[in-house]
C-alpha cells in the first residue's frame, strides 16, 4: 500500500510510524485511519520489527479530526431502525493498536488533541515534547470522546482525572500529563525521538519477541479482569506453555553463559492459541 498521509520506515528492529500531514498539523482523516490500520498489520507480519515508535511530522502530533467539512464534520453517524450505520474511525485505529503484537511508544512531538490524544492511549509508553499540548476536547465540539477512550483513559490515569479532562475540555501542558501518569517523561524537542529510540532499543534487546507479545496482551486484557484469579489462570497456562518452548531454554542458557540470547520464536507464527475468550469481539 502506498501511503498518502502517514509514513512507515524501519531501522533494524524499530519501526517508525509517522503521521504525515504537516501542513494540517497531521489532522486525522478516514484515509489516515485506513493507512494506520494497514501499517499495524504490516508491523505484526514482520518478525524483524520488535517495537513501534509513533510520532508526527512537523510541529504537531495530531490536531484532532480534520475540520475541513465545517459544521458537517461529525454528521456522518446515525442509527436507523436500531442498526449501526457508522463506526468511529478513531476506535478502528485504537482497537487495532490494542491488538498489536509489538510494543508501541508514542513520541508526542507537539499538540495532540481530540483523536490526536486518544490515539496515544493504547500505546504502552508516551513520551512528550516540551512543545506538546494534550486535550480531550470532544465536549467542546458538541460530541463525545472517541477512540474507545472511555475504556482506555480511566485505566491509564484513573476515573477522576479522566472525567476532569473530558468535562472541562481543557488543553493541558506536558507537566500535567506527566504528573497524572499519562506521560512517562518530557523532553526538549530535539531530544524526544532519541529518547524514544533509546527506550525502543532497550525493549527490542531485552525480551523474547513472543514473550513481549504475550506480556503486552496479558497486561492490557487483565485490566478488565474481575479478580486476581483471572490473571492467575492466564499466567499459569502461559508460563507452562512458554516454559516448554525454545526461547525459555535459550533465555536460561544465555543467562547462565553470560551472553546475549538468540531468540528463535516469531510472533507471526509461534504465538500459542490457548486464550479462550480473547478473540476480537465483533463490532
Amino acid at each position: 500500500m502506498h501511503y498518502q498521509q502517514i509514513d512507515l520506515s524501519v531501522d533494524g528492529p524499530v519501526a517508525t510510524l509517522t503521521l504525515d500531514r504537516p501542513d494540517r498539523l497531521n489532522a486525522f482523516t478516514a484515509v489516515m485511519a485506513e493507512e494506520l490500520v494497514d501499517a499495524y498489520d504490516r508491523v505484526d507480519a514482520d518478525d524483524d520489527i520488535r517495537v513501534v515508535v509513533l510520532t508526527g511530522r512537523g510541529r504537531g502530533f495530531c490536531a484532532g479530526a480534520d475540520l475541513g467539512a465545517g459544521a458537517a464534520t461529525f454528521a456522518g453517524g446515525s442509527q436507523t431502525g436500531g442498526e449501526r450505520v457508522h463506526r468511529d474511525t478513531g476506535g478502528v485505529v485504537t482497537t487495532r493498536m490494542f491488538r498489536c503484537a509489538k510494543p508501541i511508544i508514542a513520541a508526542v512531538n507537539g499538540p495532540a488533541v481530540g483523536v490526536g490524544a486518544t490515539m496515544t492511549l493504547p500505546a504502552d509508553v508516551r513520551l512528550l515534547s516540551t512543545t506538546a499540548r494534550m486535550g480531550f476536547v470532544f465536549g467542546a465540539r458538541g460530541i463525545v470522546p472517541d477512540g474507545a477512550s472511555a475504556w482506555f483513559l480511566p485505566r491509564v490515569v484513573g476515573i477522576s482525572r479522566a472525567l476532569e479532562w473530558c468535562l472541562t475540555a481543557r488543553v493541558f501542558p506536558p507537566s500535567e500529563a506527566l504528573e497524572a501518569g499519562l506521560a512517562r517523561s518530557v523532553h526538549e524537542p530535539d531530544d524526544l525521538l532519541p529518547a524514544a529510540y533509546t527506550l525502543a532499543a532497550e525493549m527490542a534487546g531485552a525480551v523474547a519477541p513472543v514473550s513481549a507479545a504475550i506480556t503486552r496482551l496479558m497486561l492490557w486484557r487483565m485490566l478488565g479482569a474481575k479478580h486476581p484469579m483471572d490473571a492467575h489462570r492466564v499466567d499459569s497456562v502461559a508460563i507452562a506453555q512458554t516454559g516448554s518452548m525454545a526461547d525459555a531454554g535459550e533465555g536460561v542458557t544465555a543467562f547462565l553463559e553470560k551472553r546475549p540470547p538468540q531468540w528463535k520464536l516469531r510472533p507471526s507464527v509461534d504465538m500459542p492459541d490457548w486464550w479462550p475468550g480473547w478473540e476480537e469481539p465483533a463490532y
